[in-house]
């Protein structure tokens, strides 16, 4: 990062800390939700409706999970994209997504059901014990739970912040229910910049916290 973006970044930053005040979050959770308000400029994930939720165990589980250089699974190529590939490739951890898989779409096609849907199940070997980013879509995350509560995988971190007027607020309900790591928020805004900085966010906590061990 140039000396003018780390300017603006930080200037950002100091700006979005000033406007939202007081909160309840601690320090680690601050650090993940002031980024997803830097990416989208909406504050709502911070104070509003759409306010971002955290297991208790996330930060913890997400952090082990990256120690043991883990896959990253993403729902769909946005957020795949929009994840930061030097933190990925410096951590040893492995970016996965099968949403344009040939093979599944012809699945899709027959089976009636959506890539989003084939492509969790596809990639049940890499979820168990790493970390799945979901933005965009809510049938991938209900698939998950489905798997989770089948005991077909179980995953370090669930990152579920899908976008949507239909089923993303009921997914993230049903996986808030869930005694599973996972970041969330509530009602229907979400999408790839929310889902790929929380992940870069809690990669450069984990980062921080190696670097001052």
């Amino acid at each position: 990062m140039s000396d003018r973006a780390f300017d603006i970044e930080k200037r950002s930053f100091e700006i979005i800390d000033a406007e939202v005040g007081k909160h309840d979050y601690d320090q680690m959770q601050w650090t993940i939700v002031r980024r997803v308000v830097h990416a989208t400029a909406d504050f709502d994930f911070a104070t509003g409706k759409s306010k971002i939720i955290f297991h208790p165990r996330a930060i913890e589980s997400s952090f082990s999970a990256m120690k043991n250089r883990c896959a990253v699974v993403c729902d769909v190529d946005m957020v795949l994209a929009a994840i930061n590939k030097k933190s990925l490739a410096d951590l040893g951890l492995r970016p996965r997504c099968y949403i344009s898989d040939v093979l599944l779409a012809e699945e899709s096609r027959k089976s009636g059901r959506t890539r989003s849907e084939l492509a969790m199940r596809h990639a049940s070997g890499e979820i168990n014990g790493g970390i799945v980013v979901i933005g965009n879509a809510p049938t991938a995350l209900f698939e998950l739970i489905r798997m989770i509560k089948e005991g077909t995988v179980m995953p370090a971190l669930i990152i579920g912040i899908p976008v949507g007027f239909v089923s993303a607020p009921e997914s993230k309900e049903e996986l808030a229910k869930l005694d599973v790591p996972f970041i969330t928020n509530s009602g229907r805004k979400g999408g790839s910049p929310a889902a790929s900085s929380t992940i870069n966010a809690v990669m450069i906590l984990y980062q921080t916290m190696k670097s001052s061990a």
